[in-house]
């Protein structure tokens, strides 16, 4: 064989070659760049994801059900009492406002948020949702804090490489690395229903709740909330565009929970989902549009209730409407209500302890004081507790001084009242209650209320 022609078959299988590995490189590449990008991705995160502690009421086995919320705190602390609970959280503006779940915050009474670099804040809850299992919280303090930028809308696709940032087990910053793997998931967990979550396999672990789910250039697509325990690999997150109404909502000027005067409980039968109207706060819209106790909404608007629906994010969006019709049985007979949002955005219940929990409250002072023999100045006393309402079912005696709320000290039951209302906006009521020579808290869960 010509020694040229031998020359010309080698060269033109390099030049074969050489073009193969060219087409390789093009498919090959993006996925390394990919691989690349995460850890410059986390590490400019990573500085606005927290670690979040809380402290709560540690419950003992041995108390009667009715008041295992209660568990006293003696100001002498003989022994352990407090539970201390780990989370993470996303740090969502410079003045410090921060993502996290509602769960992990819905009993606390101190919160701690620390930052990557070791320093640490006090926070309390700006807002909660406890239907969507969010919450914000405001840490105290001047200062500018790190943020996550939350950029415009992005379309999420089932496949697409995901990062997720968290703290599980208290463990700072952990990385875990997977994909989406379903959109619009509804389920319900621990007695929560859960609708429209994203689905991922990356592994999320307990204290990863509140942490972030992102794309690998660093956009968040949503905030952990729930591991499906039946399964390995199955997590799951509220998409981002979820968390930032409820943001806009709660920072907007003037935002106030609308409240039509309802307490409904959810129930099914017969594969029918209903609210059945347990208590109507005399007064308010709901008892002047004529509904009853006992009444079941099966509609609003010309819409049947349905699993996923949650009652406090329809509300504030039935508020902005002009009326709001809803669909009444009662005695087998259908009806319709007609209500105008003008009545419920502008109703507020008086007077507020004994609309909302079902106690009157006093200022600590003449027969009051005497009866109760306190020298208690601060606060409010408890007079009067109401058989079945929310206050027995919360654990208040009559005597029983509520000496904070939020943990803001109230001088008396015009701060009371105002508290109450703010804690109302928040979707977030906390009592310090002293009863005797002891102290304890007690979380006001009002999220039956419409």
């Amino acid at each position: 064989m010509p020694f040229g022609m031998l020359l010309s078959k080698s060269f033109y299988k390099k030049i074969i070659f050489f073009n193969l590995l060219i087409v390789l490189q093009l498919f090959i590449n993006p996925v390394f760049a990919i691989e690349d990008r995460i850890p410059d991705v986390v590490q400019a995160i990573g500085k606005a994801i927290v670690n979040i502690k809380t402290e709560e009421i540690a419950k003992s086995e041995t108390q009667d059900k009715k008041t295992s919320i209660i568990k006293k705190f003696m100001e002498s602390e003989e022994e352990e009492d407090i539970n201390e609970n780990y989370g993470s959280g996303v740090v969502i503006n410079p003045n410090g406002i921060v993502v996290t779940n509602e769960h992990l915050i819905s009993k606390a009474i101190n919160i701690k948020v620390k930052f990557l670099n070791g320093k640490e804040y006090d926070a309390y809850v700006l807002g909660s949702d406890p239907e969507l299992d969010i919450a914000l919280l405001k840490i105290t303090g001047e200062e500018s804090f790190p943020y996550l930028k939350i950029k415009k809308k992005k379309v999420v696709r089932v496949g697409e490489k995901v990062i997720v940032i968290g703290n599980p087990y208290g463990l700072s910053n952990s990385v875990t690395v997977g994909v989406i793997s379903a959109l619009g998931r509804n389920l319900r967990i621990d007695n929560r229903v859960y609708v429209n979550l994203i689905q991922t396999d990356a592994a999320i672990n307990p204290g990863n709740s509140g942490g972030v789910l992102m794309d690998t250039e660093g956009n968040p697509l949503g905030i952990v909330t729930a591991i499906y325990s039946e399964g390995k690999g199955i997590g799951f997150a509220i998409p981002i565009e979820d968390v930032m109404d409820m943001l806009s909502e709660f920072l907007s000027v003037g935002s106030k929970r609308p409240i039509f005067g309802l307490f409904l409980e959810k129930k099914k039968d017969d594969g029918s989902v209903y609210f059945n109207v347990n208590r109507i706060i005399p007064g308010s819209p709901a008892e002047k549009s004529g509904i009853r106790e006992g009444d079941k909404i099966i509609g609003i608007n010309k819409k049947k209730i349905k699993e996923g629906i949650k009652l406090y994010k329809t509300m504030r969006e039935l508020a902005k409407m002009d009326s709001i019709q809803l669909n009444i049985l009662r005695d087998e007979k259908n009806f319709i209500v007609d209500i105008e949002t003008k009545s419920i955005n502008e109703y507020k219940p008086s007077p507020i302890d004994e609309g909302l929990i079902n106690v009157r409250v006093s200022d600590i002072k003449g027969y009051p004081k005497l009866k109760f023999r306190t020298r208690q100045r601060d606060g409010v006393v408890v007079t009067k507790v109401y058989k079945g309402g929310l206050g027995e079912r919360m654990g208040l005696k009559n005597g029983d001084i509520i000496i904070k709320i939020n943990n803001f000290l109230i001088s008396g039951k015009e701060e009371f009242n105002t508290y109450m209302l703010e804690g109302l906006k928040r979707n977030y009521i906390l009592f310090q209650v002293k009863r005797k020579e002891s102290i304890f808290y007690l979380p006001v869960k009002l999220d039956a209320l419409l």
